[in-house]
């Protein structure tokens, strides 16, 4: 056996704890308070970041927001897209 074969790995360097990403509650600095990404009215909230070029905005609770309605919480919860109806399904009055 050669000397390259006979290394093991030094675990000085490896720590047994593991980091967790913690989530703020909400960066808002806004008074009164934004809603939180929590709640119905979510979509309420302050841009913090916008970028139609790509399709989404940050707003200042954590959700990001699509172009197409869809939304992804900071929890990593998807918010399907929520378009209303097309004009092909409007009734019109009689």
């Amino acid at each position: 056996m050669n000397e390259a074969s006979r290394r093991t790995t030094d675990k000085t360097a490896i720590s047994d704890h593991t980091t967790q990403r913690k989530i703020p509650t909400t960066m808002c600095q806004h008074q009164p308070l934004c809603p939180t990404a929590a709640s119905a009215d979510r979509e309420g909230a302050r841009l913090v970041a916008h970028h139609p070029e790509q399709g989404w905005s940050l707003l200042c609770n954590g959700v990001l927001l699509f172009e197409d309605t869809g939304e992804l919480l900071p929890d990593g919860q998807i918010i399907a897209p929520h378009r209303p109806m097309g004009t092909d399904t409007v009734m019109t009055a009689a």
